[in-house]
């Protein structure tokens, strides 16, 4: 009988490992705890059909049983009872990244960190399909499994804490930690146990070839000492910003004016992109060929168009306070109008609130989090706050107001009006689109 594989959660990554494993000949076995979503349950039959067993409404012990190892989704925690189970009859968990790893020679290339992660992967990619291929994937919505029987030259790799969290050999030949903020703390039980969980794809026998890391970030600049090979963006290190340019040591590379995305986090984010692409032999030209011709990921600080004198950009992936921070403090000198809100994560909102005191002139509250985040910047001194029931209401009114940008960037989850950031970001793009 061909070896046992168990498969936590009826999932993209664990779709793509599945089918992979029927491939090599092992049994693939899918356990699902909860009710299949709508776009899985079409295509159950076909999975059955090649061989892949699945069951879902729980974790029986009669289908678990006898499994060599296990595959997680990376939305599972640690403390769930399927992990306490496996864990309790010594049946080894890893993620589906590592699962990847473990059988392909494609180098990885990975971007990690709280905020950035998608923008950087993307730019990357972009920059390296100059000379190389080099497609994306992991948390970005593509699972590595997915690309490693295709010939490629690297696999650009997004990579979520949950993610780093379950590798245990995964080594990447290159790692970049974009910025380090609180955030999944619930999920990480603690703050600690969030920043160990990406430290170790840079730490022991994950160490990568070269790390790749933010010197303008205090934890991750001390953190720099444990790790091997490092190179240091921003903060007048390896790759930093110098009259109005980006430099790559001493080198410049492209002028702040010539980038396509805007603010001091995407300009980070463009650095990591020169670093890793000078890594692996990119010529000065061809990188600034590929960041001029780079477009922003949706919902990230992405400019949808501009009506009436007024730019409107979707930042609807701002799902924390640091990450909304980071696209207030894009905008000087500007009359910005700010939407804030949605379902509240409960974070400490002091920082932004001197954000929004520096850079906005309205601030717009919508959903859940409204009566806090008033609460809160009216507590640091900023008053000029408008409720309103719905985002086409906040937009409509914002409009009106006539200001030369109107920013989502909410700050919090979609869940209480949306289903998800992007369905709350489509909703944002298309009726603005249709003024």
């Amino acid at each position: 009988m061909s070896e046992k594989i168990l498969i936590l959660g009826l999932s993209k990554s664990g779709i793509a490992v599945a089918k992979d494993l029927c491939k090599r000949g092992k049994c693939a076995y899918i356990t699902e705890n909860g009710e299949p979503k709508e776009e899985y349950k079409n295509i159950i039959p076909e999975l059955e059909h090649i061989g892949i067993k699945i069951e879902t409404g729980g974790h029986s012990d009669e289908f678990i049983a006898g499994a060599s190892y296990a595959v997680t989704s990376p939305g599972i925690p640690p403390k769930s009872e399927i992990f306490q189970k496996l864990n309790k009859q010594g049946v080894p968990i890893i993620s589906e990244i590592e699962y990847a790893y473990n059988n392909t020679d494609i180098p990885f290339i990975v971007i990690t960190g709280t905020n950035g992660k998608t923008t950087t992967t993307s730019l990357v990619s972009h920059i390296l399909s100059k000379k190389y291929s080099a497609p994306v994937c992991g948390n970005i919505g593509v699972p590595p499994t997915s690309l490693i029987r295709e010939k490629h030259d690297f696999l650009v790799c997004e990579v979520s804490s949950f993610q780093a969290q379950m590798t245990k050999n995964f080594r990447a030949k290159i790692a970049c930690w974009t910025n380090f903020t609180p955030d999944h703390i619930d999920w990480h039980e603690g703050l600690e146990n969030y920043f160990n969980a990406k430290a170790k794809l840079f730490l022991g026998n994950q160490s990568p070839e070269y790390s790749i890391l933010n010197a303008n970030d205090k934890k991750l600049l001390e953190f720099g000492k444990q790790c091997k090979n490092v190179l240091f963006f921003d903060g007048n290190k390896d790759c930093y910003i110098k009259n109005d340019a980006i430099l790559y040591k001493d080198e410049e590379i492209i002028k702040l004016k010539e980038c396509p995305l805007i603010g001091h986090h995407n300009y980070q984010n463009i650095m990591c992109g020169i670093i890793i692409s000078k890594l692996l032999g990119m010529n000065n030209e061809d990188i600034k060929d590929q960041i001029m011709t780079f477009k922003a990921p949706a919902h990230r600080l992405e400019k949808i168009r501009e009506y009436n004198g007024i730019t409107f950009y979707n930042d609807s992936k701002a799902t924390n306070p640091e990450a909304s921070i980071v696209a207030i403090d894009s905008f000087n000198n500007k009359d910005v109008a700010l939407i804030l809100g949605g379902r509240d994560k409960n974070t400490d909102l002091t920082q932004m609130c001197e954000s929004i005191n520096k850079h906005i002139h309205t601030v717009f509250l919508i959903g859940e989090a409204t009566e806090r985040f008033e609460k809160n910047l009216k507590k640091n001194g900023f008053s000029n706050i408008i409720k309103e029931r719905s985002m086409e209401e906040a937009i409509d009114r914002a409009i009106s107001l006539k200001p030369d940008v109107v920013l989502l960037s909410p700050a919090c989850a979609s869940f209480d009006m949306f289903k998800s950031y992007e369905h709350r970001g489509d909703i944002f793009r298309e009726y603005v689109l249709s003024k």
